[in-house]
């Protein structure tokens, strides 16, 4: 396994500006996945012992900078924290390409990829491997949630303004607590939808807590979305999935 490692201080660009910046440690890490090699990022706090973990999972775009920002920014918090790439090395800029990277993405590869990245996590010193969660936003919000489907020792799962199940065979095999940050201006990800899944979750007697935003659309949390970020929401939003890894896994 060959590892590119860096201590680097992070700018936490989405987040509270009363938020410190602590020194992170930064690897380029490679895993097993089936019989694939795959990288991931992964950023490491300072500090020593074992430390609860999150799957950080990319949107539509791939394994690109802000991804990696959001790693950092958990790193920051006392988490393990590894940015997976699901696209195995390619991302795109633009809307029409990265749609093309979504529509080949095989679901069987992505839940592969993930559970092994659960796996990567779990088997590291550094690690608590009962105290691991999931996060993504867009495509990677609902990658978070076909994780918790298919690890049950999954601990926590955040989805930001991503796609949830709808079958209730699919919402039965959920045993992670959910928490959901979706925008009431979506046209993908719909009020609805999100109303439909909440209450499927509760009639599983699943632990969900949703919030929706009246005045954000979807990708309300990425800076680089220059129409739809929505600055406060977005520290709204972190803070809740802050509050909410931190009762779930520490």
């Amino acid at each position: 396994m060959k590892l590119i490692t860096v201590v680097i201080l992070v700018m936490m660009l989405a987040l509270p500006e009363a938020l410190q910046t602590k020194a992170v440690k930064t690897q380029m890490v490679t895993y097993k996945s089936g019989d694939e090699s795959v990288n991931g990022y992964l950023v490491t706090p300072e500090s020593r012992g074992r430390h609860p973990a999150i799957v950080v999972i990319h949107e539509w775009w791939g394994l690109v900078p802000w991804v990696k920002e959001q790693a950092n920014n958990f790193a920051q918090q006392g988490y393990v924290a590894l940015a997976v790439d699901l696209y195995h090395g390619k991302s795109a800029s633009d809307p029409n390409e990265a749609h093309e990277l979504m529509r080949g993405l095989p679901q069987d590869g992505a839940v592969r990829d993930l559970k092994a990245a659960f796996d990567y996590l779990a088997s590291r010193p550094d690690v608590n491997p009962k105290k691991i969660g999931s996060v993504g936003g867009c495509m990677g919000g609902g990658h978070s949630l076909l994780l918790a489907e298919n690890e049950p020792k999954l601990a926590a799962c955040a989805v930001n303004y991503g796609a949830m199940p709808t079958d209730p065979a699919l919402i039965a095999k959920i045993h992670a607590p959910v928490l959901g940050n979706f925008g009431g201006l979506d046209h993908g990800i719909t009020p609805d939808a999100v109303h439909a899944f909440e209450k499927g979750m509760k009639a599983e007697g699943k632990t969900i807590d949703v919030k929706i935003y009246d005045d954000a659309g979807h990708g309300f949390e990425n800076p680089n979305n220059k129409a739809g970020y929505r600055k406060e929401d977005a520290a709204d939003a972190w803070s809740r999935m802050m509050a909410f890894f931190d009762k779930t896994l520490k």
